[in-house]
């Protein structure tokens, strides 16, 4: 008999998974020839105030050096830029260029895409309890991680 644990290891492993693979070929079938890691990372700079690779790294549960691998292939592919802050040269802050700008449209429009579908199929709107839930995951999720 499955324990209510496993179901939901199993349910949380599901969805993650089908989302990252549905999301990576909508963004596919739109253009886009980023990997799901690199999507994220412009995402990350967004929404970073002053995005510093140490802040990034932070934001994204990542070392600086695998920050920094990332950063070289989107800079090396147009849609990122580094530049130095002015009062400490040593601090290197990242930028998005207008090509990133484009694909994080793309990627926002997908995710609320997605969101509404998700809402008018299953009235997910009117249950109250399972928004509550899902906070509550969420919450807890970012406070023990």
């Amino acid at each position: 008999m499955d324990t209510p644990k496993r179901i939901i290891n199993e349910l949380l492993v599901e969805v993650f998974n089908h989302i990252l693979s549905i999301e990576a070929e909508a963004l596919r079938n739109r253009g886009i020839k980023l990997s799901m890691n690199e999507i994220h990372v412009l995402e990350a700079i967004e929404k970073t105030q002053n995005p510093s690779m140490t802040h990034l790294a932070r934001r994204l549960r990542v070392t600086v050096g695998t920050l920094t691998t990332a950063m070289n292939r989107l800079v090396e592919k147009g849609y990122a830029t580094r530049y130095r802050e002015e009062t400490d040269k040593r601090k290197v802050l990242i930028a998005l260029t207008s090509k990133a700008v484009e694909v994080l449209k793309i990627h926002d429009e997908f995710h609320h895409e997605m969101i509404d579908a998700t809402v008018n199929d299953l009235n997910l709107d009117k249950d109250e309890v399972l928004l509550r839930s899902l906070k509550n995951l969420s919450d807890y999720f970012k406070m023990k991680y």
